[in-house]
């Protein structure tokens, strides 16, 4: 499964959808969501994300090794240093692995400060650099502290996640140099909002590889973030650090709102589904992030 996914990552098309499991103890409406639009047809496959902006949702690794089980498609597992000291963090990767679970996307994670949990603190032992050198260990078949496991692992894949945009280009090349430096086998972007930025970002990988001490070359993989509503774009714009909206979308969805709802989604939608096809045009390896917004998925895919 693993090494199919891995060979599609580097030489092939290469397209993932993000599941946001609820807070919930079932994952189950997620999955059938999914399977009765029949999305496992148009990817070639998933990611969970791990408690996002710190609020309680069910286990991202539960619900990964749950997508692949159903669908046999294989699922990155987002982990974040937020919740889990190195401990917690190995122990959580060798049990995953028995279970086949053995993408993981490292983040450093959200602040504890925005949890809906009173009187949660964050963890933050290190930032995702640790987690990739746990990751690298394991795979070398010893823990972090250098003792060696009674069984190996199976090969488990590093993922990190890099900013689209900052207004230091120089600031953002050093972080993606370290993150290839650590072992990250791909790089997936914020959302992407325009091809000259995307092409930036692919002329950064590019020079992050030939600094890099690995021999196999990291991959850029682009995030993708539909946008049907203008308070989205102004929001992702405004609030979110590392990604830009150009002004031409919001001044568009401006303009279609005064209209009405269907025109400002219509308006969103075609802006999103060309930049879909531009990118992928441009660099078919796309992570897609619609907040469980499904059907959408399937419209921006069909």
């Amino acid at each position: 499964m693993f090494e199919t996914f891995i060979h599609k990552l580097r030489h092939d098309t290469y397209i993932t959808l993000e599941t946001t499991p609820s807070r919930s103890a079932q994952f189950a409406p997620t999955i059938e969501k999914i399977a009765a639009l029949g999305l496992d047809k148009l990817v070639d496959g998933f990611s969970t994300t791990d408690n996002p902006l710190a609020k309680l949702k069910y286990n991202a690794l539960f619900a990964a090794m749950k997508l692949q089980d159903r669908f046999g498609l294989p699922t990155l597992a987002t982990m974040s240093m937020r919740d889990r000291n190195r401990i917690a963090l190995q122990s959580d990767l060798l049990g995953a692995n028995e279970a086949n679970v053995r993408a993981i996307l490292a983040l450093t994670g959200d602040s504890a400060h925005y949890s809906d949990q009173p009187h949660a603190k964050g963890v933050f032992e290190g930032n995702s650099k640790l987690l990739l050198d746990i990751i690298t260990t394991l795979n070398r078949g010893t823990d972090i502290a250098e003792q060696k496991l009674l069984a190996p692992v199976q090969e488990i894949y590093p993922f990190a996640v890099i900013d689209s945009y900052a207004k230091s280009a120089a600031t953002l090349q050093k972080k993606m140099i370290k993150k290839v430096a650590h072992g990250a086998i791909a790089i997936i972007s914020q959302p992407v909002y325009d091809i000259e930025n995307a092409k930036q970002l692919l002329s950064m990988m590019e020079s992050a590889n030939e600094q890099s001490p690995h021999a196999e070359k990291s991959i850029l993989v682009l995030g993708f973030f539909p946008i049907t509503k203008l308070r989205t774009a102004r929001f992702l714009d405004e609030n979110v650090p590392g990604i830009y909206v150009p002004h031409a979308w919001v001044e568009a969805l401006e303009a279609a709102s005064l209209i009405s709802p269907e025109e400002e989604y219509r308006v969103g939608f075609e802006l999103s589904k060309t930049l879909f096809e531009e990118l992928k045009a441009l660099h078919p390896k796309i992570h897609i992030m619609t907040a469980n917004q499904f059907e959408l998925a399937k419209a921006i895919l069909s």
